[in-house]
C-alpha cells in the first residue's frame, strides 16, 4: 500500500517525528495554507526525509511516487548521481561569490549553454535571479525601462491573461490573473490589462500603450492545467510583433522538458523578447532563475550609469545552482531525456483516458506533454461545493496508495520527474483511481 517496502521509522533520540510536528508548528508559516488547518492538533504532517529517483519517503520509512515533481521543479529525479556530484565538486571550490561587480566560470558557461537553446543566436543575453518570480519581475522591469529608454515612456501598461499566475512578488502578483490570490494587491503593482483569448487582446483600445504581453505557453498550470489552442502562441507572436509589443513567456512550469520540448515555445517556433526560467533549470535542486533577453533589449541598456538596469539578489547566479544547472543539461544529453518522453506522454494520455471511462467522478481531463490535471466533479456535472475539499481529501487518501500530489481546486495535477518510467506512471494511475474510491465511494473499476 505504501509504494515500495516500507521501513521502520527511523529512531533518533534528540529528533523524532512528535519532535519535528511540535517545533514546526510552534515556529514555522507555510506557503499557501490555511493556519489554523496546518496547527490543528488533529492534523499529522507528513514529515519527508529522503528522495530516490521518483520517490520520497517519510520518517516512518514510507515511500511515494512523487507525482508533482516537488511543486513542479524536479525533473531528473531525486539524489542524482550526475547532478549530486557536480553539486559536491563545486562545493569543494566555493559555495557562493557575489555575482554583483565579479563572474565565475559556471555562470558564463550555463549562460552559452541557454542561449545554444536557440541557434539562431536571437535570445543571446541571460539575467540570473532566484526563482520563477524574481524572472518575471526581471522580464516587467526591463521592459517599462527599455520603453524609457527608447522615447516610449508612454508603453507604460501589461496584458495578461485571466487566470494566469506568475508569481508573488509584487510586480509578478499584479499580473497575475487568480483572483484569491492576487486581488488584492494588483493596485500596488503595474497596470495591467486583463484578456481570455487573443480576441479579447486584439480588441483592447489601448495597445498604444502596451510594453509587453505576458503568457504561458501552451498550458496554465495553475488554472487546473487549461491547454491552449492549438496554434494560438505563434498567433500571438505574429500579433505582438505587428503591434510593436515585447512578448513575455513565463516558461517557470513548462521548461525543460515539460511538454515534450526543451520549451514549450518551441512546438510552435516562436521565439519570444523575454524567456523566464526557474523551477527546473536546476533539475528541481536549487533556487536560480534566469530571464532570457534579446540581444536589441540589451542594447538599450548600454551607455553611461543612468542606463544600466539596477536589479539584483545576493545570491545571483549561485554557483551551487549553476553547477546544478549544467549537469542537469548534461544528462538531457546523456540520457536522451526529451527523445524518451513521446512513449511516456503517450501511456500519460492514455491511463487518462481510461480513468476517465472508468469513473464517473472524472469530469474531464487535460494534458500537454508531461503535464496533466483530472477534473472531478460531482456525477451531474456540476461542481463540488468548495467546502468540500474534495480534491485535497482525494489527494491526502493517495498517500496511502504511494502518491504525494497536490490539488488545484477539484482538479488532480499529475507532473512527475521526466525520469519516471512506465511502472511508475501506472502506479499513479493506480492510486488516483484507489483515491477516488475510497473518497467518493466505490464506483471506479481498478486500473
Amino acid at each position: 500500500m505504501w509504494g515500495l517496502d516500507a521501513g521502520m521509522r527511523a529512531q533518533d533520540d534528540s529528533h523524532d517525528h512528535d519532535h519535528w510536528v511540535a517545533l514546526d508548528k510552534a515556529h514555522c508559516w507555510h506557503p499557501f495554507t490555511p493556519q489554523d488547518l496546518w496547527c490543528d492538533p488533529q492534523h499529522d504532517p507528513l514529515m519527508l526525509v529522503k528522495g530516490d529517483g521518483v520517490w520520497l519517503e517519510d520518517d516512518a520509512g514510507h515511500r511515494y511516487i512523487d507525482g508533482n515533481a516537488s511543486i513542479w521543479t524536479n525533473i531528473h529525479g531525486h539524489a542524482h548521481p550526475t547532478i549530486n556530484q557536480a553539486i559536491q565538486q563545486q562545493l569543494s571550490k566555493v559555495s557562493h561569490s557575489s555575482y554583483l561587480g565579479y563572474a565565475h566560470p559556471l555562470a558564463s558557461e550555463l549562460a552559452c549553454e541557454l542561449a545554444a537553446q536557440f541557434p539562431d543566436s536571437s535570445l543571446q543575453r541571460v539575467f540570473y535571479s532566484d526563482n520563477g518570480s524574481t524572472a518575471v519581475e526581471c522580464a516587467l522591469k526591463m521592459a517599462i525601462q527599455y520603453r524609457m529608454q527608447c522615447g516610449e515612456a508612454q508603453r507604460d501598461t501589461f496584458v495578461a491573461f485571466i487566470d494566469g499566475y506568475h508569481g508573488d512578488t509584487m510586480g509578478a502578483a499584479s499580473l497575475g490573473g487568480v483572483d484569491a490570490f492576487f486581488a488584492r494587491f494588483r493596485k500596488f503593482g503595474f497596470p495591467v490589462e486583463f484578456v481570455r483569448s487573443l480576441e479579447e487582446l486584439r480588441a483592447l483600445e489601448c495597445l498604444g500603450r502596451v510594453a509587453g504581453v505576458i503568457i504561458e505557453p501552451l498550458v496554465q498550470g495553475v488554472n487546473q492545467v487549461h491547454v491552449w489552442p492549438e496554434g494560438m502562441l505563434a498567433e500571438l507572436r505574429a500579433f505582438t510583433s505587428e503591434q510593436g509589443i515585447h512578448l513575455i513567456l513565463d516558461e517557470v512550469m513548462t521548461g525543460f522538458g515539460r511538454t515534450g520540448k526543451m520549451f514549450a515555445c518551441q512546438h510552435e517556433e516562436v521565439v519570444p523578447d523575454f524567456l523566464c526560467l526557474a523551477k527546473g533549470l536546476t533539475g528541481g535542486y536549487l533556487p536560480l532563475a534566469a530571464t532570457l533577453v534579446r540581444e536589441e533589449i540589451y542594447d538599450a541598456f548600454r551607455g553611461d550609469r543612468s542606463r544600466a538596469f539596477y536589479y539584483g539578489h545576493s545570491y545571483t547566479a549561485n554557483p551551487l545552482g549553476c553547477a546544478a544547472a549544467l549537469a542537469s543539461l548534461q544528462v538531457f544529453a546523456e540520457e536522451q531525456t526529451l527523445e524518451r518522453l513521446p512513449a511516456k506522454i503517450q501511456q500519460l494520455s492514455e491511463a487518462l483516458q481510461q480513468l476517465q471511462q472508468a469513473s464517473p467522478w472524472v469530469h474531464s481531463t487535460r494534458q500537454c506533454g508531461m503535464v496533466a490535471g483530472v477534473e472531478l466533479r460531482a456525477r451531474d456535472g456540476q461542481a463540488f461545493p468548495a467546502n468540500r475539499r474534495v480534491g485535497d481529501a482525494v489527494c491526502l487518501a493517495a498517500r496511502q496508495y504511494g502518491l504525494l500530489t497536490r490539488p488545484v481546486l477539484d482538479t488532480i495535477i499529475i507532473l512527475p520527474p521526466l525520469s519516471i518510467n512506465a511502472e511508475e506512471i501506472h502506479h499513479i494511475f493506480t492510486a488516483i483511481t484507489q483515491a477516488i474510491s475510497d473518497t467518493l465511494g466505490d464506483s471506479a473499476e481498478i486500473l
